[in-house]
This record gives C-alpha cells, sequence and structure tokens, in this order.
C-alpha cells in the first residue's frame, strides 16, 4: 500500500465520522469562529462567519 492509498483511506474515514458527527463539527466551526474573532477583536467577523458557513454548507451535504 503507498501513501497515496493511505491518504485515501484516511480521507475516507475521516468523512465517515464526520457523516456520523456532523453536529459536533458544526460545533467546532463555531468555536473556531469564535476564537478567530476573539483574536482578531472582531476585525474580519464578516468573513470568518462566510467561511464558516461555507464550512458548515460542506459539512451538511456530507451527512446527506
Amino acid at each position: 500500500m503507498g501513501f497515496g492509498d493511505k491518504l485515501n483511506e484516511l480521507k475516507d474515514k475521516a468523512l465517515d465520522q464526520l457523516g456520523k458527527h456532523g453536529d459536533k463539527a458544526e460545533q467546532g466551526v463555531d468555536k473556531a469562529s469564535d476564537f478567530a474573532n476573539e483574536k482578531t477583536g472582531g476585525k474580519h467577523t464578516e468573513h470568518v462567519g462566510k467561511g464558516g458557513d461555507a464550512l458548515k454548507d460542506q459539512i451538511r451535504k456530507r451527512q446527506s
């Protein structure tokens, strides 16, 4: 098994877990967004929010 095969296996495992625990992943995105806003003093709240929303949309798509 080559390096690429191992990476694909890890990706498949991660996507499987994401499908099972998407709610926890979304909570993590929210926490990361809050952390980023705190560290930047809220200067980039709009961008952080858009990025977080886009990531949560992708998580939801993986759950379907």
